[in-house]
């Protein structure tokens, strides 16, 4: 490597660290002609993710606008940044195990749906509004029965265990173990059921 002071040739690596991603190896090196340090960084060469738009025009893949956008559908949702790093990394990982380098926007939109269907059944009504278009209701019906399927929305109750049937033994216990009777404002301590009905007086 040409020295950046000297233009020499040859030098020796005297340190060498990773960066914290994992993707780049940092080197300092001394010119073994004038002794002066540099840095020198070594990078894996990757053929970049081509992201293939609706009307035919490719974009690279850029993780942070993705981030961006998965952050907007969250927002002011039960939802961390740690969730959303992880879900964009775990897209990003998808796209880098496939073959072919270049992607329909439609079917990274579908990625990014399946995230948010785990995260938060809100962020992904709100994704699917803007990323579907939609134009009237029967679009969010679809989209809303697409994020119930599978879901047992019925709530099970326990039935009601039949009554006993009544006897005479059962009536009779019924009878005995009522509440007694309170006793009426006119007249306190009385129950209204010794109370005896109204006599009439009889005319002179």
């Amino acid at each position: 490597m040409h020295c950046p002071f000297c233009g020499h040739l040859e030098d020796k690596v005297v340190d060498s660290r990773e960066s914290r991603e994992g993707d780049t190896i940092r080197r300092r090196r001394e010119c073994l002609d004038c002794g002066k340090r540099f840095t020198s960084y070594e990078r894996v060469e990757e053929v970049p993710i081509l992201v293939v738009k609706k009307d035919g025009s490719r974009e690279p893949f850029d993780r942070q606008k993705l981030l961006r956008g998965m952050m907007a559908a969250c927002q002011k949702r039960p939802v961390t940044m740690a969730q959303l790093e992880e879900a964009t990394g775990e897209i990003q990982a998808k796209l880098l195990e496939q073959p072919d380098r270049e992607i329909l926007s439609r079917s990274l939109g579908d990625l990014v749906m399946d995230s948010l269907k785990l995260l938060d059944s809100v962020a992904y009504v709100r994704f699917a509004s803007i990323y579907r278009d939609f134009k009237d209701l029967p679009d969010f019906v679809k989209a809303l029965e697409v994020l119930m399927k599978g879901q047992n929305l019925a709530t099970t109750v326990a039935p009601m265990p039949p009554p006993p049937p009544l006897t005479k033994t059962s009536f009779a216990q019924n009878q005995t173990t009522s509440p007694p009777l309170s006793p009426t404002p006119l007249f306190p301590g009385v129950a209204p059921a010794r109370l005896g009905p109204a006599k009439r007086r009889k005319g002179r």
